[in-house]
């Protein structure tokens, strides 16, 4: 029904503090297709919006999931758009009745033109919607759109949704090396943003192994050198190493499993994720990897996992 992770990392969405993710559409069905994407390739763009499961069965799982556990807010987001399940809207409103925990929507922004869209994430408490390119040649180049979505129309659905939205709006910047970092590119995103006006500008680049190996991460002084372009109130999405949950206790291969289909992670990740002793994981992850249910993969020296 839906996937549920404790995940960290450095984008935005893990920032989120210890966040149960709910994934309300079927894995990889976006309106776009990322260069960058840690979940892989797409398999199914579209623009069209349905109801995929239940809202009461989704409920159920989330009551299910959550019982004795500490989480900080109740995550929309996942290896897809959630925009794109119909009864998003809904489902916010419910978990708000029914849960003393904040809700947060991570979108790609391209449904926001949409005013049934703005109008269904109004009641969550963050909003975090992202935005890599101002113009309609790069928004190709990098996020790989569906044909009928135009870039300019999405900064307007943005401007208007932060209109009338009274929660908190963090903006998220993925940046590739050599696809959307030129200073062209640069001052044509700081006048998007200047027109949005959100809380927060998170600046991030390609630190999980991507969808397509030619998508490179920026260096951090090239990020700091776009952060003082952008001014006051844009930050470096920097790794956050949280508190390790409590001792794991039930099937460790099926949650790892869990994990991983939901994006490259590497051992600390899983660790500190799902609270599995070092000794435990490694034993656990070698079983899986014989069975070829996850694979290693190595990304700017560093080792990650991936469901196979």
């Amino acid at each position: 029904m839906f996937k549920q992770s404790y995940v960290y990392g450095p984008v935005p969405s893990r920032r989120l503090g210890l966040s149960l993710g709910l994934s309300i559409v079927p894995g990889k069905t976006c309106t776009l297709d990322c260069i960058y994407c840690q979940c892989g390739r797409t398999s199914h763009k579209t623009l069209k919006r349905e109801s995929f499961f239940p809202i009461n069965d989704i409920l159920v799982q989330v009551h299910g999931a959550i019982a004795g556990k500490r989480v900080d807010f109740l995550t929309f987001s996942g290896e897809g758009e959630p925009c794109l399940n119909k009864d998003i809207g809904k489902l916010i409103r419910r978990l708000k009745q029914e849960f003393t925990i904040p809700v947060a929507v991570i979108t790609n922004s391209t449904l926001l033109t949409e005013p049934t869209v703005r109008r269904a994430l109004y009641p969550a408490d963050l909003v975090v919607p992202s935005l890599d390119a101002a113009d309609q040649a790069t928004f190709g180049r990098v996020n790989r759109n569906h044909r009928d979505l135009k870039i300019a129309e999405i900064i307007q659905g943005l401007g208007k949704f932060r209109r009338y939205y009274k929660g908190r709006l963090w903006l998220e910047i993925m940046l590739v090396k050599g696809v959307n970092d030129s200073v062209e590119e640069l001052v044509k995103l700081r006048k998007a943003v200047a027109l949005i006006r959100p809380d927060r500008v998170h600046l991030n680049t390609v630190v999980r192994p991507p969808a397509e190996k030619k998508a490179k991460p920026l260096s951090h002084d090239a990020l700091e050198q776009i952060q003082m372009l952008f001014g006051p109130g844009t930050e470096i999405a920097e790794p956050t190493i949280r508190k390790q949950q409590r001792e794991f206790k039930g099937d460790a291969k099926s949650a790892i499993i869990e994990l991983v289909q939901r994006r490259p992670v590497t051992k600390k990740d899983i660790e500190r994720s799902l609270g599995i002793k070092p000794e435990e994981l490694s034993r656990v992850i070698g079983q899986l990897i014989r069975a070829k249910k996850v694979r290693l993969v190595e990304f700017l020296g560093k080792s990650f996992y991936e469901a196979a």
